[in-house]
């Protein structure tokens, strides 16, 4: 359509990026249609669980001070519970992001003298801190809390023999984490992690199995709940918030666990009968009834990044044509200026903030520079279109989000056109 191509051009995607995603696009009507389908299951899922407990109007209302007695609160927990086939689940605005969460269920569940097992290598980088890798005041490690990895084989896959001899009397929790983080490995699906869970399980049935689930909820039709993790963990200014959520994280799980963590977040005899919601809820229920769609359009993106950018030369992964776990697409650039070129055409694409140019910098919790493209609604929403990464060898940038496909698609081409323009790349 003449129209749309001559808006594009206003935007600043020349002809030939236009043509070239032109061309990509005609052989990713398959894959995307695929993404609908798993998108359409996990919208009937969150339907189901909504009309199950009833959610009403009632449920939208504000709580304050101690906040007792809110039902809204207890419903969207209700609903989460649901949704993710377990027993129990805590939905709190509370939690400031997916690293609280995480500290929340690990210091919950883990006393002095136990250990804390990763049987997928180095985490996050933001948990170093907390589990006390990087010696940092309140840290695990402070309580007496050991922490031992086993690192992924070459290829991918679990060294389970590594994994048996590190499990020890002491190991209490084992910490998967589904999601690449800041690394160039594959995300694990979760028919992998119910393997893992399973081979565990074996060995010691009482360890406690948690599964850092950011950025992989409503990809596929189960979640890690639903092969035997007994805690699952997120934020929701990432999937499951489906861009409205403007704070918050949950756990789900074992109630045992889960009750665990409210009374860590909280207080000890307190633990979920309280924690006012202020009037966010309807965005929490509304976020979370959209996220199916608003994952599917984030997962679109990410295979349409994966297919450009794998035409060019550049190791992505996933690769182009393999199945997607989560929404995060990384590109290796090899350069610090093809990650800063990749950043600045995500953040001109930008609904916010458009007009800002994103710069490496340190930001706390992480070990090197780190730059950051996110013209976003909610500050730091990685469902919404953003990229980021470390400034490092292998200079690998990684994207995410697209509240909508659109906004996902207009990103990547600014993403090229920016390469083009720096004189990275050629069509």
């Amino acid at each position: 359509m003449e129209q749309l191509e001559n808006l594009y051009e206003k935007t600043g995607i020349s002809k030939e990026v236009l043509d070239f995603s032109k061309k990509i696009l005609r052989d990713l009507e398959e894959r995307f249609e695929e993404a609908d389908k798993v998108a359409e299951y996990n919208q009937l899922k969150v339907i189901a669980a909504m009309q199950k407990n009833r959610v009403s109007d009632i449920h939208f209302a504000a709580t304050t001070g101690y906040g007792y007695n809110d039902l809204g609160r207890e419903t969207l927990e209700a609903v989460y519970a649901d949704a993710f086939h377990a027993e129990a689940a805590l939905v709190r605005p509370q939690i400031t992001c997916g690293t609280h969460a995480l500290t929340v269920a690990l210091a919950a569940n883990l006393r002095p003298g136990d250990e804390l097992l990763s049987p997928v290598g180095k985490p996050y980088d933001t948990l170093e801190g907390v589990i006390g890798i990087k010696e940092t005041k309140g840290s695990l490690a402070e309580y007496n809390i050991s922490y031992r990895q086993v690192d992924l084989l070459p290829n991918g896959d679990f060294d389970y023999e590594g994994i048996k001899n590190a499990i020890k009397s002491n190991t209490k929790m084992v910490t998967i984490q589904r999601s690449k983080g800041y690394a160039t490995r594959p995300t694990l699906s979760v028919t992998k992690i119910g393997e893992l869970i399973r081979f565990i399980k074996d060995i010691r049935e009482d360890i406690i199995c948690m599964v850092d689930n950011c950025y992989g909820e409503f990809v596929e039709v189960m979640e890690p709940t639903d092969v035997g993790a007994d805690l699952c963990v997120g934020s929701l200014i990432k999937n499951p918030g489906g861009g409205l959520a403007s704070t918050g994280g949950y756990i789900v799980g074992k109630e045992e666990y889960v009750d665990n963590c409210a009374y860590r977040l909280t207080t000890p005899g307190l633990g979920k009968e309280v924690g006012a919601t202020l009037g966010i809820n309807q965005q929490l229920f509304q976020g979370f009834f959209m996220a199916p769609t608003v994952v599917c359009g984030a997962l679109k993106s990410a295979i349409f990044a994966a297919n450009i950018y794998e035409k060019l030369g550049f190791k992505v992964v996933p690769n182009a044509t393999e199945p997607r776990y989560d929404i995060i697409q990384s590109v290796t650039l090899g350069s610090r200026e093809g990650m800063i070129a990749f950043c600045e055409g995500i953040q001109a694409a930008a609904p916010v903030d458009s007009y800002v140019k994103p710069e490496p910098w340190a930001m706390p919790g992480y070990h090197s520079d780190v730059i950051m493209a996110a013209g976003a609604f909610v500050q730091g929403s990685s469902i919404e279109l953003s990229a980021d990464g470390p400034i490092e060898p292998p200079f690998a940038v990684y994207f995410q989000g697209g509240l909508t496909w659109y906004h996902g698609k207009l990103g990547i081409m600014m993403s090229l056109q920016k390469m083009i323009e720096a004189g990275l790349i050629s069509l």
